[in-house]
């Protein structure tokens, strides 16, 4: 039998995989049926598939648990490409908080202490956060507060970046504080960065070779 040329395969069987009816599977009737204005309308679920065949499309019902459930006639099969590329694009923005670890040591020499808090800053920025750990071996447990003056020292470098979560307490024999991002300091970052890279993209201006004997 021919078919007209606007007819495709239209799915059918049991409920799609995320558990949406379509087409001969809504059996509930009558339905409100959704036109593409924005309009809607009671209307027999036969005659809303017959429409939905006429143009090449599906009979989808979005809304199952309204009285009458509600439906719309959309090609299915593009509709669910576009979910699925909404929430793929949804992960990929979403940042997902990681506990970064920074160690020092009672010890610990200025020129590493910089370094540690400078990476600490970084990890910050990127929107994770830091656990800062004041390691005691041995007899450093009886010179703790030399650690504690570090731990507090970190604290008002840190500041400008990191929110206390906890403030530095012992753990067997190490002491420990957590900080978090400040609010704001993720955004200003990539904010930062967009900047330097358009600036790295700018033109750069070309300079003319001196002539031999020019000063």
């Amino acid at each position: 039998m021919l078919q007209p040329n606007n007819y495709r395969q239209r799915p059918t069987g049991g409920r799609q995989g995320d558990g949406t009816r379509i087409n001969e599977e809504i059996r509930i009737s009558p339905i409100r049926l959704v036109k593409a204005d924005g309009e809607s309308v009671i209307i027999e679920t036969a005659k809303a598939l017959q429409m939905a065949k006429d143009d090449g499309l599906d009979l989808v019902e979005v809304s199952p648990n309204a009285k009458p459930p509600v439906c719309r006639i959309m090609d299915y099969g593009k509709y669910r490409f576009e979910q699925t590329k909404k929430a793929k694009q949804a992960k990929a923005k979403q940042h997902v908080m990681k506990q970064k670890e920074i160690k020092l040591r009672p010890k610990t020499a200025q020129n590493d202490y910089n370094y540690r808090i400078e990476a600490a800053k970084e990890f910050l920025k990127e929107g994770n956060k830091v656990r800062l750990l004041m390691q005691f071996r041995g007899r450093e447990i009886a010179h703790m507060d030399y650690g504690r003056r570090l731990m507090d020292q970190a604290k008002i470098d840190l500041s400008e970046f990191g929110e206390i979560d906890m403030d530095a307490k012992m753990e067997g024999n190490t002491m420990l504080s957590i900080f978090s991002p400040k609010k704001g300091v993720v955004a200003a970052a990539k904010a930062e960065k967009s900047k330097a890279a358009e600036a790295d993209k700018a033109p750069k201006p070309v300079t003319e070779p001196m002539a031999a004997g020019e000063a």
